[in-house]
């Protein structure tokens, strides 16, 4: 297939940042950020090259999991503003090229949301079916896997009925009963609504659990509920996607994109690559990482990897084997303190990596050169840190810095005020932000808006296949990216001292020659294609492949 009868497939090149509404700009003053705060920064998201917004959750909530306990799939935290601020948003974001796509949360409701409280008042209510119920105790010293140690077990009791009620979350957060069909229906209506509205798309909340079918219910094939969404969606909206969190093995990811046919998730998120990187950044040697790109299952030309450093949860490492969580553990989180759950870690990536400009350029180069789509969670692009004064995954969750200013030029709103406090080590708002960094060209805001510049002028790193460049050097890794269009060599050094390497460049045509997408120079090949290259200490390269005659400058 080629890339020119694909244009529509916009979400395979796109650069997609995730924010929280409610901790990017406060624009009334309230210490809440809002969407109205949103629109008058949509032209800083432009310029930094971003292609896709992914907005996390702004439903009416009691806000007791970060807005995941929604009360109202149809609404809109009033503290956040109301539809007629969203729809400028997206309006403002399609002026300038980009699409938004919304958090879709539908294993679970609040325990406040108006389906849950009728289906206590009875179990007669016509809503008592859209939850997973159970009249016997559940088994004693049942844990909980997904919050160990800060909810009890899966089950909660309804002391009114006697009867026991499913949270595969917290105990405020009651699952729905995806068996029924009246429940799929409201999906519907909800995903239908938002497309209305101008979303393109939607990351799907925890989305194993979704097909976690409750004892008793005879669902022959629960991965029909994800392909009827997938059918629902783009019949609604051809270019809408979803984009899964589906944190399980490669094999068992397969089924989850729909295997061969395609037709269940669009995009996923590769939980296996991000935590064999961290290893490799631990090792300093990208061995773990080429395993698990390696191990990766080739996919279809219609659906995609979504890769990412860091996003709004604990960076979870529960793929790993226990020696291998635990080298990651005292290479970036000595301090228990900065870990959670016994298998992630609340912190970001600068702070990791001892805030060295190299290792994190490093990172980020690389990031935008793995094969697949790069995900960038709010303040990645100016190396933002975390609060360590803030306990569990909210540490990661602070104010977007944009100035020195008091509150770092978040919000007008006396700092008690707050939905959250910046971070007051060497990561402060006077140190990190947005207003330096646009006047210092040296700066990590800069290099990011490089990374995505060229990273949209090459198409080769979205489409093309991937493989691993044979070289000597254990430090380095060396892939390619071939497309259609052309072709894309990535080096990383893992190491903290340069490296010299020597590879093959092979069946090109005389002339050829590597294009360096990053600094102005090109490499001739030698005989039969030989490359020789040195690679600074924790250095990276982009080199294109120019075929005598080719007419891309760049």
């Amino acid at each position: 297939m080629k890339i020119t009868d694909t244009s529509d497939l916009w979400w395979k090149t796109a650069v997609i940042y995730c924010l929280d509404v409610e901790t990017f700009l406060d624009s009334n003053g309230d210490g809440v950020g809002d969407l109205q705060g949103l629109s008058q920064r949509i032209d800083y998201l432009a310029q930094l090259g971003v292609t896709c917004l992914w907005l996390m959750p702004f439903y009416p909530t009691p806000d007791r999991d970060d807005g995941y306990d929604v009360s109202d799939f149809y609404g809109i935290d009033p503290r956040l503003g109301n539809h007629g601020d969203l729809v400028e948003v997206i309006r403002t974001a399609r002026d300038r090229g980009m699409r938004v796509i919304v958090d879709l949360v539908i294993n679970h409701t609040s325990d406040r949301h108006p389906w849950f409280v009728s289906a206590l008042r009875s179990v007669d209510s016509p809503y008592r079916d859209y939850y997973v119920w159970r009249s016997d105790a559940p088994p004693k010293g049942q844990k909980n896997a997904v919050f160990p140690g800060q909810a009890n077990g899966i089950w909660g009791k309804d002391e009114k009925s006697g009867q026991w009620y499913q949270h595969s979350f917290y105990e405020h957060q009651p699952d729905l009963n995806l068996a029924n069909p009246r429940v799929r229906d409201e999906i519907a209506k909800i995903i239908g609504f938002w497309l209305q509205l101008g979303i393109s798309g939607f990351r799907v909340d925890a989305v194993p659990f979704l097909l976690e079918i409750p004892e008793g219910v005879d669902i022959p094939e629960p991965h029909d509920m994800l392909r009827d969404i997938r059918r629902f969606l783009q019949r609604r909206s051809s270019e809408a996607i979803l984009l899964g969190e589906v944190n399980l093995p490669y094999e068992t990811q397969v089924e989850y994109f729909g295997g061969e046919n395609g037709d269940e998730l669009t995009m996923q998120f590769d939980f296996v690559g991000m935590q064999a990187l961290y290893l490799s950044f631990a090792r300093q040697d990208p061995a773990p990482l080429i395993a698990a790109l390696r191990d990766r299952p080739v996919l279809g030309p219609e659906v995609q990897w979504a890769n990412f450093l860091r996003n709004h949860d604990e960076l979870t490492l529960d793929k790993l084997s226990d020696a291998e969580r635990q080298e990651v553990f005292e290479a970036f989180a000595p301090d228990e303190r900065q870990r959670v759950f016994g298998r992630g870690i609340t912190r970001r990536l600068p702070p990791m990596l001892g805030g060295d400009p190299r290792r994190i350029r490093m990172a980020y180069s690389l990031l935008f050169t793995l094969p697949g789509t790069p995900v960038l969670f709010y303040g990645e692009e100016i190396g933002m840190g975390e609060n360590a004064e803030i306990s569990g995954r909210e540490a990661v969750r602070t104010p977007m810095q944009w100035s020195a200013s008091r509150n770092g030029g978040f919000s007008d709103a006396a700092p008690r005020r707050l939905t959250a406090k910046p971070p007051s080590d060497g990561y402060a708002p006077e140190h990190v932000n947005v207003a330096a960094q646009l006047v210092d060209p040296d700066s990590l805001l800069y290099f990011v808006r490089a990374l995505t510049s060229r990273y949209r002028i090459s198409p080769e790193l979205g489409w093309g296949t991937f493989e691993v460049v044979d070289q000597p050097a254990d430090s380095l890794l060396v892939h390619s990216l071939t497309a259609d269009v052309g072709r894309v060599i990535a080096l990383h050094n893992f190491a903290e001292v340069p490296v010299t390497t020597t590879f093959r460049v092979a069946d090109e045509p005389d002339g050829t020659t590597l294009l360096d997408l990053l600094e102005p120079s090109h490499i001739p090949l030698g005989p039969d294609g030989a490359v020789e290259l040195e690679v600074a200490a924790y250095g990276y390269r982009w080199l294109r492949v120019s075929r005598p005659g080719d007419g891309r400058v760049v």
